[in-house]
């Protein structure tokens, strides 16, 4: 038999495929342990990236809408209330506006383990932050504004109806007088990023809860319209107070990547090495393939097959399962992760130290980094099976079916 027996007719419906599928058959039962450990690799990876995605498409959307430049003041390295005062001159530079005073800070609750953020909105006034602005834009503020009402996010609803708290909540302010405060509105899911443990009150509402004076906030948030007016307007800025702190929506942008950049790259070494030890697991089980399969690779080499024929067969048969695995494997952490909701795993990326998040994940797919995957995956897969065959190959069919 030539080697071009088996090469120069069509793969399907050839003899050769038939020997193929045959094959594959015979050996399903050695296939299934190989499959599954691919399977819990590249399932657990895949999870991770979905998620990791996800997450940061759903900051990338969140951020968009925040305001472009907030101002703090710093005080021993450390941000304190700002003046109210600052506002004045900040609205007199040119190609600024929506220049929004913010109060906000954290209220601890059972024993300082838990805790609220507060955040104060001037209702009546025009805001900086788009999300704040369509919260607004929704909400009866008449009613709202009648008596002290809060809008609240999923996670505290739910913290305080665990608490005997459906409807209202008392919070003990620094002055030692306690302020009921009744429960106004859950906010949407959809938002539960960035509000699932957060309150929104009037401001002046908001001061009397965290302690601040009448002519306090917490720090200034503003927008700047032309993008290329952002680092000459954040000189002048600087320029206003020594003491003075300019962070703009590109550095939140960033410390953000770089958090959920750190926890997907860990995962990712963490599945090198996994690959890394899967594939010498392989390589070292072909190496010293068993006799049968040696007796196997030489039968078909005294009957006419040649070292490419050999090669083909095994290429085929190892091409199937990387396919399979990997195909099974992402579809299940897709299910996963954006149907089931990645349970336990999602902990990982957002943090059970304070309110457990129901944050729905959106649906990213990074085809790129899936691709890379795959590569990374299949060829030291593929290598790892096919060199120890060859070594095989090229042994004369009597050694080999010794």
């Amino acid at each position: 038999m030539s080697s071009k027996s088996f090469l120069d007719k069509p793969f399907f419906g050839s003899p050769f495929f038939f020997f193929l599928t045959l094959e594959f058959f015979k050996e399903r039962k050695k296939h299934i342990g190989v499959v599954v450990i691919s399977l819990v690799i590249l399932f657990l990876l895949s999870s991770v990236l979905f998620i990791s995605s996800s997450i940061r498409y759903s900051i990338e959307q969140t951020l968009d809408k925040e305001p472009d430049f907030v101002v703090q003041k710093i005080q021993g390295g450390e941000r304190v209330n700002a003046p109210a005062e600052w506002i004045d001159p900040l609205l007199e530079i040119y190609g600024i506006n929506k220049v929004t005073a913010r109060v906000y800070g954290r209220y601890f609750f059972k024993a300082k383990r838990d805790s609220f953020l507060i955040v104060g909105v001037d209702f009546m006034d025009e805001q900086s932050h788009k999300t704040l602005e369509s919260i607004m834009d929704e909400t009866d503020l008449k009613s709202f504004l009648s008596s002290d009402n809060m809008l609240v996010g999923e996670g505290v609803s739910i913290y305080l109806k665990e608490h005997f708290y459906p409807n209202h909540y008392s919070f003990l302010t620094p002055k030692g007088d306690f302020k009921k405060i009744n429960i106004f509105k859950v906010l949407p899911k959809e938002s539960n990023l960035i509000a699932n443990d957060m309150i929104i009150l009037p401001m002046d509402l908001a001061k009397e809860v965290l302690g601040m004076g009448e002519d306090e906030v917490t720090d200034i948030a503003l927008n700047v319209p032309n993008d290329d007016e952002w680092d000459n307007v954040a000189d002048k800025i600087s320029a206003f107070y020594y003491d003075l702190r300019v962070v703009t929506k590109h550095d939140i942008k960033k410390a953000y990547e770089n958090l959920y950049n750190y926890k997907g790259g860990v995962f990712l070494i963490l599945f090198l090495i996994a690959i890394v030890t899967f594939v010498l697991i392989l390589y070292q089980r072909y190496a010293m393939v068993y006799s049968s399969e040696r007796r196997h690779i030489g039968l078909l080499r005294a009957l006419g097959w040649s070292i490419r024929d050999v090669l083909k067969l095994k290429f085929f048969e190892t091409i199937i399962i990387v396919i399979i695995s990997f195909i099974v494997g992402v579809v299940l952490a897709y299910f996963y992760v954006f149907v089931l909701g990645a349970p336990l795993l999602k902990e990982i990326f957002l943090g059970g130290a304070n309110m457990k998040n129901s944050l729905v994940l959106v649906p990213v797919l990074d085809f790129g980094v899936l691709s890379s995957i795959f590569l990374i995956y299949a060829v030291p897969f593929i290598a790892a099976v096919l060199i120890p065959v060859w070594k095989i190959s090229v042994t004369d069919p009597k050694e080999a079916m010794l």
